[in-house]
């Protein structure tokens, strides 16, 4: 083939091979009816078709795993110790130094009574205090001296009853020494006065010489005057004798009174005792006085917040009157699971806890104890089965969840607030 005829031919390939003229060949040919693929055959409808169906086994495999080990209920509430703020005596409030939801430590003074009352109720409790330490060293020195005195006074007693003794021995003596005397006297007169009656007889017919009948009267006589002063020497030495036995009786009546002196003795220890125990009694009203004195400055026992204040300055408050109530940090959630829930719970286990007030939060906490009875049992009125006609209802038993997160002061919780709690059982 010539050169010239291999250009022609290219020429005429070129035109034919365009778009234009192979489109128009298709245009000119008579086109099947169109079919549409079914949606398995294409590959888009086809990989989202499985990546759903991996996504429900896979949400419903976790769903159900999920469900076997854990357990939540919707009747659950924060819970907390709140503490009554109550005066402990009557008076006028003079400053409050609190407002509602401040937030107080332990310690912090929160109102002040009228203390003026309590300090002269003070002052009159020591001034008694100080009354009666007075009497009781009074009634101390008291038994001192009775005790001395009453021991002196023993001693010169019995000295004095010894010496009555001796005496009254001594005039027993001289009177009995008296009485042999007027006997020997008296033996000496009869002698004597026989001697005269001989002697006369005997002058009468001149045995004897009137000189010896004079010395027989003259000794007759003697002998008479010696009786008569023996038994006046008898007589004082029975008077001495009387005498010395009423001194003897004196002194063992002043014996027996000095020795009841003891009994004062005992008197004077007895009202020192009473002293001592008016002291102890005063003593205790001072302690209370100052009680009392102490109880107009009412402060925080636990940090929390300040919740239904009720006290301003200038009211008059009584005994056991609710001033306002702390709301401490430590708070728990008491969740009221239903009686079939609670088949695999345990003290614990772990917990999450939603609260409503806080949606964006998850809490964490743990079971810390569950409850030894329903709620239904402990309430109020708790129902009687045994009554009518009985419908079971699933009882629900209280158990006690802890946060174990310290308190955020961004989410502050307080008793009431709603929670949901689920805990992990398996």
């Amino acid at each position: 083939m010539s050169k010239g005829s291999r250009e022609v031919n290219q020429e005429i390939f070129e035109q034919v091979a365009t778009p234009e003229a192979e489109n128009g060949r298709r245009e000119a040919q008579p086109q099947p009816p169109s079919v549409a693929r079914p949606w398995y055959r294409r590959p888009f409808p086809l990989v989202l078709a499985v990546v759903v169906l991996l996504a429900i086994l896979g949400g419903g495999g976790f769903y159900l795993q999920h469900a076997l080990t854990h357990e939540s209920t919707d009747d659950a509430f924060i819970e907390a110790h709140v503490v009554q703020v109550s005066p402990k005596v009557a008076s006028r409030v003079e400053r409050v130094s609190i407002d509602d939801n401040w937030r107080v430590k332990a310690g912090d003074l929160l109102v002040e009574l009228d203390p003026r009352d309590f300090d002269a109720q003070l002052a009159q409790a020591r001034a008694n205090l100080a009354g009666a330490v007075a009497r009781h060293e009074g009634a101390t020195i008291n038994v001192r001296v009775v005790n001395i005195t009453s021991g002196a006074a023993v001693q010169q007693a019995e000295a004095g009853v010894l010496t009555a003794q001796r005496q009254v021995d001594g005039a027993r003596s001289r009177l009995e020494q008296a009485r042999a005397q007027v006997v020997a006297a008296q033996a000496e007169a009869v002698r004597a006065a026989a001697d005269v009656q001989r002697y006369e007889e005997l002058l009468g017919s001149g045995a004897v010489s009137r000189q010896e009948r004079d010395n027989a009267v003259a000794t007759n006589r003697t002998g008479a005057a010696n009786l008569e002063a023996a038994q006046k020497a008898e007589q004082v030495a029975a008077d001495a004798l009387r005498q010395s036995a009423a001194q003897l009786e004196q002194a063992r009546a002043q014996l027996a009174s000095a020795q009841a002196a003891q009994d004062q003795v005992a008197s004077s220890r007895s009202q020192a005792s009473q002293a001592s125990a008016e002291i102890a009694q005063f003593e205790a009203s001072v302690r209370q006085a100052e009680l009392n004195l102490s109880y107009t400055k009412i402060y925080a026992a636990e940090s929390g917040r300040i919740t239904r204040k009720s006290v301003e300055a200038g009211n008059y408050v009584q005994v056991g009157q609710t001033l306002l109530s702390i709301v401490p940090d430590n708070v728990w959630v008491v969740a009221n699971f239903k009686e079939n829930q609670l088949g695999h719970m345990r003290p614990g286990q772990p917990a999450t806890i939603r609260i409503d007030a806080y949606p964006d939060k998850i809490f964490k906490g743990h079971v810390e104890s569950i409850q030894a009875g329903s709620g239904a049992r402990f309430s109020l009125l708790p129902p009687e089965n045994a009554t009518g006609n009985y419908v079971k209802v699933v009882q629900r038993v209280p158990v006690k969840i802890l946060i174990d997160e310290p308190p955020d002061p961004h989410h502050v919780l307080g008793p009431g607030l709603s929670v949901l709690p689920e805990v992990k059982v398996r």
